[in-house]
């Protein structure tokens, strides 16, 4: 079955579907594609937890019940720095839309009915 996800790191969200029997490591060779780091640069994580490279998505707790396409799942990304150690993981939060303006809003419908 069919999984999505929206693989963060800071401000960047890159949209993955994927299968349940994917590993970590080749979803990481598809977020290669898009970042242009290799998979060896790369750390994984899901709730703030390290996952690992050989575990498939379906390990992890990524199903198709979890992670659809109306509410994909996050997965966060760190990178490795010039210095070899990894940078710490961090995802900017998705900012909230403002209000709709009152002529967008939706108005009640007022329904008239003769009296007999």
């Amino acid at each position: 079955m069919d999984v999505f996800l929206m693989v963060r790191r800071k401000k960047m969200t890159v949209f993955v579907d994927a299968k349940e029997s994917t590993t970590v490591q080749e979803l990481k060779r598809m977020i290669r594609g898009v970042v242009k780091r290799g998979t060896e640069d790369m750390k994984l994580f899901k709730e703030g937890l390290l996952i690992e490279d050989q575990k498939t998505l379906g390990d992890v707790g990524f199903t198709s019940s979890t992670a659809r396409a109306q509410a994909p799942a996050t997965i966060g990304l760190a990178f490795k720095m010039e210095d070899g150690s990894f940078e710490v993981l961090d995802i900017t939060d998705l900012s909230t839309p403002p209000d709709l303006p009152e002529v967008m809003k939706p108005q009640e419908s007022v329904s008239i009915h003769p009296q007999d």
